[in-house]
């Protein structure tokens, strides 16, 4: 983050809903920063909250012109599209913000300045970009460096990629915080980097560099901390992620995993042929075996010790027989930390304590 104090209007134009704007709703939710509001003509005037269900306050306005009343000092991109591309609609809208001299965040795999009209704009107005999703060149391969001594890592896990792994973490870092520990975050990707200010996206890494870009982060974080909470990305059982999730793992040496679900998923997201999701219990083996092939002497093989489940979508009814039956089935502590609040994230709080007792 090249800010120490930004006021952030958020770029949403036409996406600014559940399924679209993951990195605009983590922003909106846990940002240290203000979000002065939410650009998309389609939803404007109202308030973000009635279309994501946080934010409450942060007005939609239709245009960058009304934005620009809010005197945001950034703007950032807060959606997903297909290929990662920047949609057409969204360029005469940098454009305009960076010969204002906006600066620009960018989670998306096309960067900003690689449009000659967007890097004209810039060279204009002095607009600065930050592309969240670019490495630094310097990465090592993994393996070769351990945490500071005395340090503990957990690293949220998925039985597939979206279904809360950095809404998990962060909820684990205040519940932490709040029992009066010294945690850091490292974010993996675009939102959560976005949020902290700092990380690597390790979905934009070389795959020969994802662990060491791991381990980088985990061993920086853990001379400033006794609990280091690594955000995860994807999942060991989805077939286009597993690549990055098993880089992750292994290049964070978790001493403790949380496991993710969504409740109402059932097929890996964004799989053609509907590939079916494994039970809950099934994945903690998966995660756990997985684990053991970073084992190595003084380093015992990482557990789950806990279920993070997402109920946005239930009833109040089924989020609780939800939360039983993982429980049950699992054999461990289970909790939604969104839905639950401070009780469900300290539940899970609680479980990653064990750890460091459980190991003295």
């Amino acid at each position: 983050m090249t800010q120490t104090s930004p006021r952030v209007a958020i770029l949403a134009e036409g996406l600014f809903a559940h399924e679209t704007a993951k990195t605009a709703i983590g922003a909106l939710r846990y940002a240290p920063y203000p979000v002065v509001c939410v650009i998309d003509s389609t939803r404007a005037p109202s308030d973000a909250a009635e279309h994501v269900g946080t934010g409450a306050g942060v007005p939609v306005v239709a245009t960058l012109a009304e934005a620009l009343e809010r005197e945001p000092t950034v703007l950032l991109i807060g959606t997903a599209s297909a290929g990662g591309r920047l949609p057409d609609a969204y360029r005469p809208i940098l454009a305009e913000a960076l010969s204002r001299g906006l600066e620009v965040w960018n989670g998306l795999h096309e960067r900003v300045l690689a449009d000659p009209a967007l890097a004209a704009a810039a060279a204009r107005g002095g607009g600065p970009v930050w592309e969240l999703r670019e490495p630094p060149a310097d990465l090592p391969v993994g393996g070769n460096r351990r945490p500071r001594e005395g340090a503990k890592v957990v690293l949220t896990v998925g039985t597939d990629a979206a279904v809360g792994k950095m809404t998990v973490a962060l909820e684990i870092v205040a519940a932490l915080r709040r029992a009066g520990e010294r945690v850091a975050f490292v974010a993996t990707g675009q939102t959560g980097i976005a949020i902290a200010g700092s990380g690597i996206a390790v979905d934009a890494v070389v795959a020969d560099f994802i662990a060491g870009a791991a381990e980088r982060m985990v061993c920086d974080a853990a001379e400033e901390a006794d609990w280091v909470i690594v955000e995860g990305q994807g999942s060991l059982m989805h077939p286009g992620f597993s690549g990055v999730t098993l880089g992750l793992l292994h290049g964070s040496a978790p001493h403790a995993m949380v496991l993710c679900h969504d409740t109402m998923r059932h097929t890996v997201k964004g799989n053609e042929f509907g590939l079916p999701l494994r039970a809950v219990e099934e994945c903690v083996g998966i995660y756990e075996a997985a684990a053991t092939w970073r084992h190595s002497p003084g380093h015992p093989p990482a557990r789950v010790v806990a279920i993070a489940l997402n109920t946005s979508r239930t009833s109040e009814e089924l989020a609780r027989a939800s939360l039983a039956d993982a429980a049950h089935r699992s054999g461990l502590p289970a909790a939604d930390p969104v839905r639950e609040g401070a009780h469900g994230a300290d539940r899970l709080a609680a479980a990653i304590l064990a750890v460091a007792g459980a190991s003295r």
